[in-house]
């Protein structure tokens, strides 16, 4: 199943939402040439921002099942291998939450079942109605 990401960039990019609960994420994308870099791997850019989106939309679902909106403050991310091509997967969980900030780490993992990186983040919920 894939749910819409309502995100530009990611649309873009070709990432799927292939699921999202409460506490967990998985993204997919299917490597093409348009995410290597000089040396004919997936760009560390690109893993990043899987691995980013992954564990950001972990923490976004609300009790009423509609996903939040939050912005990323920190994100750690260990690149541990290389892909070229076919499909790669970000898979997150939640490993704590408050009221407005949450934690949340990820893998990413190839079609093969290599691990191409991990990523561990601290997000912000995004507020209603900001005052400033």
């Amino acid at each position: 199943m894939t749910t819409s990401l309502d995100n530009p960039l990611l649309e873009s990019l070709g990432v799927r939402l292939t699921h999202v609960g409460f506490g967990t994420c998985t993204v997919e994308l299917d490597v093409e040439p348009r995410h290597l870099n000089r040396q004919r791997t997936l760009q560390g850019g690109v893993s990043a921002t899987l691995l980013d989106a992954a564990c950001g939309y972990a923490g976004l679902q609300q009790d009423d099942g509609t996903l939040g909106n939050a912005v990323t403050l920190m994100l750690s991310i260990c690149y541990l291998g290389k892909v070229s091509a076919g499909r790669v997967r970000a898979t997150a969980t939640l490993t704590r939450a408050g009221r407005r900030i949450y934690f949340s780490s990820a893998e990413l993992v190839s079609d093969t079942g290599e691990c191409i990186a991990t990523a561990q983040g601290t997000f912000q919920r995004a507020q209603e109605n900001p005052s400033c």
